[in-house]
């Protein structure tokens, strides 16, 4: 099955089981980037429409009815919610009122347990790829890979994501604080990143002494 016709499908399902003003959304709704997202972003990453609901409906912190693009009941048990932000709706036309209960409402949606996913119409139009590899990395956090693990893989992504995380170069002595490895495993560990391509040492003097290492600008693909 090719895209239009599980797009097709997937509407027609959605609105024969919604009634009132649920069902008039998808009714009349253009929904040319929520179709966008999935044709050049959720397909190719995931192959299927399963366990995605448009136009998913919560009611916000006034109890007021809300409307996000896509929910995504997970195989992993969590609800994650997917909203397409053009330019023009969510910023430039944006008044402060509307900036602020944006901001509350995502911060809502948070603290009740929903995950939240924004991604710009722009990048799922001109940087489908680039949306696919963060989103990738994003799941990651929550299951395992499909493919057999060993302990020194898994050790190089933890360093990887910790390294990630920082402002500025890790030291080997931060690494085995994190990881609680003692300094032969620490350095093994990041020597294979280095040769890997994914850390790149810091050197001092004479350039011998590798003091610090930096994540690699294509870092997020190995974890991803």
């Amino acid at each position: 099955m090719n895209i239009e016709t599980a797009y097709s499908d997937f509407m027609l399902t959605h609105i024969r089981m919604r009634s009132g003003e649920r069902k008039g959304r998808l009714e009349s709704r253009d929904f040319h980037g929520e179709k966008l997202f999935l044709k050049q972003v959720w397909w190719p990453l995931k192959g299927n429409l399963l366990g995605l609901h448009p136009e998913y409906e919560i009611a916000d912190w006034r109890g007021r009815s809300y409307f996000a693009d896509f929910a995504w009941k997970s195989p992993w048990g969590l609800t994650i919610l997917f909203e397409i932000k053009g330019f023009g709706k969510h910023v430039r036309d944006m008044d402060r009122n509307g900036y602020n209960n944006e901001l509350n409402r995502e911060l809502f949606l948070q603290a009740i347990g929903y995950r939240l996913v924004c991604l710009t119409y722009d990048d799922v139009a001109e940087r489908p790829n680039q949306c696919i590899t963060l989103l990738r990395l994003y799941f990651s956090q929550f299951h395992a890979s499909d493919a057999p693990v060993t302990l020194s893989l898994f050790g190089e992504k933890e360093v990887l994501r910790f390294a990630l995380r920082q402002s500025g170069a890790i030291r080997p002595i931060d690494v085995s604080r994190y990881l609680q490895t003692d300094p032969r495993t620490t350095k093994r560990l990041l020597e294979q990143l280095v040769a890997k391509g994914w850390l790149t040492p810091v050197r001092v003097g004479s350039g011998e002494r590798i003091v610090r290492y930096e994540a690699a600008k294509e870092a997020i693909k190995y974890l991803s």
